[in-house]
């Protein structure tokens, strides 16, 4: 029961006098109804300068709008909590190359020890991504899916909404094949069917039982529709299905996920897994030298290099804001100067300069909540093409939207906001000269000048923030334009792609898969408008890779202590054709090039100048580390392709025949002509031609694969670009409501100056100069800050560096003229001023 002191007594409500109680009650409702009048008469004050009132909401939606919109992507990508039960227990764990300093995928056998040796782990799964077929339906599908050990789902936490996980037995040599579908995958194909369980599904041309249906809100990996068991113990390598990897430490391609004990920190972790990675560098020095364990928790795997991104928009977004602030505060002064002589009623009767200011907030504050409603509508209408900016591959895209979080950052931003625009305004309105102001035409010149004072520090202050914002896009802008200078090393231009996968039980070995792939490409060769066709194993700008170590003839370590190696491609002939990628010098594979002729090898420029600096490399020799075959003769040498993006440096890549290395999913390309996307469809039917069982997923042009690759890069360049625009507009109607206003507050003494005979040119000076002393101050200081804050972009750049003397140049002058633009207005209309009304003018 609430208590209050009386005297020296606490007593119950209830047992007060009566009168103290209705004294309280009444002063309570006296309070309440003095905040309703304020309310009232705000929107009476707001209706009556519709003008004012509209500009004033539509430049604060902007601000808060633009800051509802990328909080929705920050709260969707970096706060809304993982779908797992205790998420910070959570994480991922990898190989690392000390020497590298990389992060890389696991090796079976060094799973298996980490299994077996950690003491920090409740329990730890490995897993390896993978697409299958799916088979028996209408027509074949292809679906994303993981196999994965056991441990998946119970160090994730989460049980099936149907039926039930893997069990222990269910991964070794001779268990029932089975698996778990997702709920998109049960209600897209199975039509929801409750009796699912038990039911077969032909996957990879393998049946097996479904035993469980996960939830729909479990999606791990990100876009993962089946889960199935490894053959034996650990998951099989792509490449060698049926070959038990338990005890295999050079072949790295597993992923692994892990659940923290309770109470064991993320150092504790690393501090064990690093003691473990010791124990097993000396145990198996041949594999594991120089390679150690590194950790990172499950949101900051999936979050990656995007938070920084992230927060440096909403930092940019912030200034937007601000600079909305700042004018909306500059609208209030100059409504404030007409509202002199109501103050000072205020005062004469009795108002004290805190009840003043309180109505000022008040109508302060209901402009910003008006604002926020209007730019929550703003942020529903923008939030739906910012998505379709935003790239898939960012977790958590597919759940941006106006939730809870989101509409209480827009309340708090709308308050914060109404509070930092009102309160100067507010202080300087009540604190008149309360004689001054009741004279009839007093002008209040101290009161005047210092609110031109404050509203040419906001104005500055617009300035500056609006040069930072501005240099930072330019320095994006710029950025991407380089990059997108950059020459990939093949031509995209009239390129289809699709990726084929073959299920091991239809094409068990390399000679049915390398007789599959010469079929498709020969027919495809043939279609109307097909220029060339060829296939490779790892397609430039797409996930994954492949490497291999090398043992290079006659070759002399150069002193870094690292083995021969190379990014490995399996190619059909004419795929350099295809692709456009050039060949430096020799030959181009052909189809004499097979796996009873002698062993023949394509390396790339890279290469060529890493291990044959001074000698031309057609003729070396070189072996695959793992390979028992023949010496590897290089016929060829082609440029370099950026296969894992733009701004990556070109590596080592050794291209060998298909024909020799057959894989069991490889990229088909074909070059046509200028209407090549008509192709797309013809190029299905040749596949089904050869296997009609086969799913053929979305066929892609190269160009939107390379756009897809500096999709993160186009989005920061777009978002930084819009608000810099914004903040420019919002800068350049500040300097004029400034420069306008000061106009009609000097046209008494324009007057006077014209009449004792200055000219029109000399007025032109005096409005135009009053307002460029403004922004030039405003463009120092933003230099100033610019260099400083736009280090912060380093990490988001390419070829261009974060103090660019050119993008400060340009966007200072850029600034500048637009100000000078804002200011002709007002000076124009200051020129046209008539001495004799002048004179009259009160």
């Amino acid at each position: 029961m609430r208590r209050l002191p009386i005297g020296d007594w606490r007593l119950p409500l209830k047992n007060w006098p009566s009168a103290a109680r209705k004294s309280a009650i009444g002063n309570r409702q006296s309070e309440m109804g003095r905040i309703m009048q304020d309310l009232r008469y705000a929107l009476r004050m707001m209706a009556s300068n519709r003008a004012f009132t509209a500009v004033a909401v539509v430049v604060l939606a902007l601000g808060i709008g633009a800051n509802s919109v990328i909080f929705s992507v920050v709260n969707a990508v970096l706060l809304r909590s993982l779908p797992f039960p205790n998420p910070d227990g959570l994480v991922m764990v990898f190989e690392s190359n000390l020497q590298r300093r990389s992060l890389d995928a696991i090796a079976a056998a060094n799973f298996v020890d980490w299994r077996e040796q950690n003491q920090s782990f409740e329990n730890i799964a490995a897993y390896r991504e993978e697409s299958f077929n799916l088979t028996g339906g209408d027509r074949p599908e292809r679906v994303s899916g993981v196999v994965t050990t056991a441990a998946l789902f119970p160090v994730l936490g989460v049980q099936p909404i149907l039926g039930r996980v893997f069990q222990p037995g269910e991964e070794n040599l001779g268990s029932s094949r089975v698996a778990v579908i997702s709920q998109g995958l049960w209600e897209r194909r199975f039509g929801a069917d409750k009796n699912i369980i038990g039911q077969k599904l032909s996957t990879n041309g393998e049946p097996f039982t479904i035993v469980g249906v996960m939830p729909a809100q479990f999606r791990f990996p990100e876009g993962a529709d089946l889960w199935v068991p490894p053959r034996q113990i650990v998951p099989e390598h792509v490449l060698n299905p049926t070959v038990n990897m338990a005890a295999n430490r050079d072949s790295h391609y597993l992923s692994a996920i892990a659940r923290l004990k309770p109470g064991v920190t993320l150092g504790q972790a690393s501090a064990d897994m690093d003691a473990v990675a010791r124990r097993m560098e000396d145990q198996n020095p041949n594999e594991n030298m120089g390679r150690g364990v590194r950790l990172a928790t499950l949101r900051e795997y999936e979050v990656g290099d995007v938070r920084w991104a992230l927060l440096v928009l909403l930092g940019a977004v912030g200034f937007v804001l601000l600079i909305a602030c700042a004018n909306v505060a500059n609208l209030l002064l100059a409504r404030a100067a007409t509202r002199q002589k109501e103050m000072a009623i205020r005062t004469a009767l009795g108002a004290n300069r805190l009840r003043l200011v309180r109505q000022l907030l008040t109508e302060s504050m209901v402009l910003a909540l008006i604002g926020g409603a209007l730019g929550l509508l703003l942020a529903l209408w923008g939030i739906g093409p910012l998505v379709s900016l935003i790239p898939t591959s960012i977790y958590g895209a597919q759940n941006i939207g106006i939730d809870g979080m989101v509409l209480g950052f827009t309340l708090a931003v709308s308050l914060v906001t109404g509070v930092a625009f009102g309160l100067v305004p507010a202080w300087q309105a009540s604190k008149g000269d309360l004689n001054e102001s009741l004279k009839e035409g007093g002008r209040g010149g101290s009161a005047g000048a210092r609110r031109n004072r404050v509203r040419g520090l906001l104005v500055v202050s617009e300035i500056a923030l609006s040069l930072v914002l501005l240099v930072g896009a330019g320095l994006m802008i710029k950025s991407f334009v380089r990059l997108g200078q950059v020459n990939p090393g093949f031509d995209s231009r009239d390129v289809l792609t699709m990726r084929l996968s073959l299920p091991a039980a239809q094409y068990p070995d390399g000679r049915r898969r390398a007789v599959f792939f010469q079929q498709v490409i020969q027919r495809l060769q043939s279609l109307p408008g097909a220029q060339s066709a060829g296939a490779v194993s790892r397609l430039p700008l797409t996930p994954g890779n492949s490497g291999r170590g090398l043992t290079i003839e006659r070759w002399q370590d150069d002193g870094s202590g690292n083995s021969p190696s190379a990014d490995y491609r399996v190619i059909s002939p004419d795929y350099f054709r295809s692709m456009g990628i050039p060949l430096s010098k020799g030959r181009d594979f052909t189809d004499r090039d097979t796996v009873d002729a002698a062993r023949v090898g394509i390396v790339n420029e890279a290469m060529a100048r890493r291990y044959w600096p001074d000698e031309d490399p057609l003729g070396k020799r070189l072996r695959i580390d793992d390979d028992d075959d023949p010496w590897m003769e290089i016929v060829g040498v082609v440029a370099d392709v950026k296969h894992f993006g733009l701004d990556s440096q070109s590596r080592t890549e050794l291209y060998v025949p298909c024909s020799i290395d057959p894989w069991p999913f490889m990229t088909i390309v074909v070059r046509g002509g200028s209407g090549s996307a008509g192709l797309a469809n013809a190029m299905r039917n040749e596949v089904w031609a050869v296997d009609k069982d086969l799913p053929v997923p979305d066929i892609k042009t190269m160009e939107q694969l390379l756009s897809d690759s500096v999709a993160r890069r186009r989005f920061n360049m777009l978002l930084l670009g819009i608000f810099g625009g914004v903040a420019l507009v919002l800068a350049a109607v500040g300097i004029y409501g400034v420069m306008s206003y000061s106009v009609t507050q000097r046209t008494h003494e324009i007057g006077i100056r014209m009449a004792l005979g200055a000219r029109q040119s000399d007025v032109l000076k005096l409005v135009v100069g009053q307002g460029m002393a403004l922004a030039l101050v405003g463009v120092g200081i933003g230099l100033a800050a610019a260099f400083a804050l736009t280090r912060v972009l380093t990490s988001l750049l390419f070829a261009v560096g974060a103090t660019d003397p050119a993008t400060f140049v340009i966007i200072s002058i850029l600034l500048a003229g637009v100000a000078l633009a804002a200011c002709l207005a007002p000076a124009r209309r200051a020129m046209k001023v008539d001495p004799m009304t002048a004179l009259r003018y009160e």
